[in-house]
């Protein structure tokens, strides 16, 4: 709900540290790997080497951290997921046949998409990848090259989860009307059903309190032996304890080198790992909402709830960043201006914030990428989650820099545009406003959209249950597109004209309507909660403008085009829609969220599906991105760092396995 994922196109700034640091390149390639649907790239962090010795270390040390909690995710994403990495990667390794075989090089292709989505499940779609080596082949060699592994269960049943299509299909049942507990394979419930989860909650929940806790954030849900419903915690000495006993270790290397108000942070986050108590994670994220001084800056724990069919909880992610100082104008000016944006939101008047309190925005240079951040990554952040901490302490946002440079670099010249932009008009605006519209938006709904809105009395925020996400994003989204065609940016000095806001609303109803399925393999429903939200939008303004002739489908020489006519009305449908779904978050209106999303976010037109794929793969683009990570080079005396350099990493396999050799600290099942 506070993450901003890419669409199908990223405009990326420039500031004059990328610029001098591109140079130094002379040209080099930013992809480092190509397989399937994917490209993994490399990013670069300008401005490292300058920073001072202390800051160094603390981007380290937190860095380390980042990369223990990796298995985590992988058990969270499914509970067998650590076996089968365990074993393809000691059959890759161990293999002493050709491996330009048919079969080795599809095991490959599978082992880094596995690497890729942190496990046997789609990092967008959820289904179960299917293997395109034989069975056969497999079994041969896992009793060849694998069988020392000391599995948890048989080589029998882990080939059947392999193989077999329907066992555990989807890590994300978020089907309406099905058990979304019982059919979605991921590992945060285990012998319940979605109905004894949701009694199990709201009887812990107290209507009075104000300050709720997000029950069930750290933990999965399981049946003692007395058939009772129990959680096992996500702590020191409970589940998944022995990495984080090495988050720890890290962390507290961290606080050595940190300065107030940070170890004060730091000591807050590793007292939530020792103990499990989510009031210590809500005394964390009030103090480090509060932080605006710290250089350097890091989330690191269980955050975003994207992942559990119930939006309830959190999967494990790090990420350790600094401020780029000469990017953060546009950030600050938002900030500023923050109350003016919540008084002026087309929303009704008792569910805005009378007060915007702690709203803060910087724009980010990311030095290390991790759990649910890597590869894969937004390329915006909003925290923390907690409604109630929102209201009396603000939130926290960043746009990641060097994130979405990367992804320009890589980008250029892919005839993307030419492909699915019908009108030159259009093609033009993107090419002069494209990047500054990308940025705005990422901006607006991060630092305002997210924060904005207040619920009304009794509403606790959980109401919305497997819609939260969709719902949440939509309303983020809304924020920052209305606001984009507003004349108080161009007031601001934010964009010269609208049409800046004219090439993010073309480029927002294409990607919507048509060219994000280009992800999604064809015949399948809309999943993702990022995506299911733009495609809410798009199709409700297209629905609701169509008298007025706002958006039109246009056929022309056998291609589907989808093109704005009327970019004023389209803003106030925006703000319509806006005005709906706050209502919606504002009182928990489950039923009306639902039909929202159902109507309009899920169903893909089949015939327009298969064209947006042929068309897509004539271009050659892989529709999705990852990173590796730079790796960090130590220059010690006398057991002392003395300095710390990085060296950028151009090979994803060898920093797969690297991650996993170093980084292992969970048993195979858990």
């Amino acid at each position: 709900m506070t993450m901003l994922f890419s669409g199908s196109m990223l405009f990326s700034c420039c500031n004059e540290k990328q610029k001098a640091q591109d140079a130094t390149t002379d040209g080099a390639s930013w992809t480092v790997d190509k397989f399937d649907d994917i490209k993994v790239l490399r990013y670069e962090v300008p401005g490292f080497d300058e920073l001072p010795l202390q800051q160094k270390k603390l981007i380290y040390y937190l860095a380390e951290a980042s990369r223990c909690g990796r298995d985590i995710l992988y058990d969270q994403h499914f509970k067998y997921n650590l076996a089968i990495r365990h074993t393809l990667e000691k059959i890759y390794t161990s293999y002493d046949g050709d491996r330009a075989a048919a079969d080795f090089v599809a095991m490959e292709k599978y082992l880094k998409k596995v690497w890729f989505a942190n496990g046997i499940h789609h990092h967008y779609s959820n289904d179960k990848f299917t293997p395109e080596f034989s069975r056969e082949w497999f079994e041969s060699a896992l009793v060849k090259y694998a069988s020392d592994v000391e599995l948890p269960i048989s080589q029998q049943e882990l080939c059947d989860i392999i193989f077999v299509p329907e066992l555990y299909a989807t890590s994300l049942n978020q089907t309406d009307g099905v058990d979304m507990v019982k059919e979605s394979a991921c590992n945060f419930y285990e012998g319940v059903t979605m109905a004894e989860v949701e009694k199990f909650y709201a009887d812990m929940a107290d209507a009075n309190d104000p300050r709720p806790i997000s029950y069930g954030l750290n933990s999965k849900v399981v049946k003692n032996d007395n058939g009772e419903l129990v959680e096992l915690t996500w702590k020191l000495g409970g589940m998944y304890s022995e990495a984080i006993e090495q988050i720890i270790y890290w962390l507290e290397k961290a606080r050595g080198v940190a300065e107030e108000p940070q170890k004060s942070i730091i000591d807050a986050l590793i007292n939530y790992y020792r103990t499990g108590d989510l009031r210590e994670f809500d005394r964390y994220n009030t103090l480090w909402v509060g932080d605006n001084v710290s250089n350097v800056d890091f989330v690191n724990g269980f955050i975003e709830d994207y992942a559990d069919p119930l939006g309830r909880k959190a999967s494990w992610e790090g990420i350790v960043n600094f401020v780029d100082s000469t990017a953060c104008r546009r950030t600050q000016i938002i900030s500023a201006n923050a109350q003016w944006f919540e008084d002026h939101a087309p929303i009704n008047p008792a569910y805005r914030k009378k007060e915007v309190k702690g709203v803060s925005a910087k724009v980010i240079t990311v030095a290390q990428l991790g759990g649910d951040c890597f590869p894969a990554t937004a390329i915006g952040i909003n925290l923390p989650n907690a409604d109630w901490i929102r209201k009396e302490y603000g939130s926290k946002s960043v746009t990641i820099d060097n994130i979405t440079y990367a992804y320009d670099k890589a980008a250029q010249g892919n005839g993307f545009n030419e492909e699915f932009v019908l009108r030159e008009e259009d093609r033009e605006r993107i090419k002069l406003y494209g990047k500054l519209a990308d940025d705005l938006h990422t901006d607006l709904h991060e630092c305002l959209g997210h924060g904005s809105g207040q619920l009304a009395p009794g509403t606790k925020g959980g109401e919305l249950k497997s819609y939260t996400s969709t719902l949440e994003e939509a309303r983020a989204d809304l924020f920052a597109l209305y606001y984009l065609g507003d004349e108080k940016l161009v007031e601001l000095g934010l964009i010269p004209s609208l049409d800046a806001a004219y090439a993010a609303y073309a480029d927002y109803i294409m990607n919507g309507m048509m060219t994000q399925f280009s992800r999604i393999e064809l015949g399948k429903n809309v999943e993702e909660s990022h995506m299911r939200n733009r495609k809410l939008i798009a199709e409700w303004c297209y629905e609701k403008g169509k008298e007025q002739n706002v958006i039109e489908w246009v056929k022309q020489d056998g291609k589907s085009y989808i093109v704005v006519n009327d970019f004023a009305a389209l803003r106030k449908l925006f703000g319509e829609l806006l005005y709906e779904v706050q209502r919606i978050k504002s009182e928990g209106d489950y039923e009306a969220g639902r039909k929202l999303v159902e109507d309009y976010a899920v169903k893909i037109d089949l015939e327009l599906h298969k064209e947006v794929l042929e068309r897509y793969a004539k271009l050659n683009i892989e529709p999705y991105s990852g990173f590796v990570n730079p790796d960090f080079v130590l220059t010690e005396k006398d057991g002392e760092i003395t300095d710390i350099k990085l060296v950028y990493n151009n090979n994803y396999v060898e920093q797969m396995l690297n991650y996993s050799k170093n980084y292992s600290f969970l048993p195979l099942l858990n």
